[in-house]
């Protein structure tokens, strides 16, 4: 960096232009997205322990659903 000159031909333009320095944004920690990801990556590493039940669902304890058109298609 020490070795750049401090103005440079602009590539649209070709008119001398400053160079500006500035610090890379090269992480986005913040974001919801890298978020995901990490909790995503570190899942596949190490699966979080599930203990006790199923969390109810609010609808009773019947495994098949309430629409009298499910009643005629095969049970496995």
């Amino acid at each position: 960096m020490g070795a750049a000159p401090a103005e440079d031909a602009c590539p649209t333009c070709g008119e001398p232009a400053r160079r500006k320095i500035s610090a890379p944004h090269v992480s986005r920690t913040g974001t919801s997205a890298f978020r995901l990801i990490d909790s995503t990556e570190r899942s596949a590493a190490e699966p979080g322990v599930v203990s006790g039940s199923l969390p109810s669902t609010g609808r009773g304890n019947s495994v098949y659903p309430t629409n009298p058109l499910h009643r005629k298609l095969p049970r496995p």
